[in-house]
């Protein structure tokens, strides 16, 4: 299970790259297209990710990007919000 600081970080990850990828997930929330459900299942499949730090990296890198990195285990969930 993951605790309290894990689940914020990789929240923080997951809106993070959506921003990246110029996805507002908070309009997306508000809108209804995406659920809250939906929205947790991102996080915590992003909390399972091995490679955290190296997002972080990639996002300080990437302020604007047309593709998540390949190990973004919501990287095509993102994707197709974008489209």
């Amino acid at each position: 299970m993951c605790g309290t600081r894990t689940v914020h970080h990789h929240a923080q990850l997951v809106n993070a790259m959506a921003g990246a990828l110029g996805v507002d997930l908070t309009e997306r929330l508000d809108a209804g297209t995406l659920s809250s459900e939906d929205w947790a299942e991102m996080v915590l499949g992003c909390s399972g990710c091995a490679n955290p730090e190296g997002c972080g990296r990639w996002l300080a890198e990437h302020p604007q990007a047309e593709a998540a990195p390949d190990y973004c285990v919501n990287g095509e969930e993102l994707g197709a919000m974008r489209r």
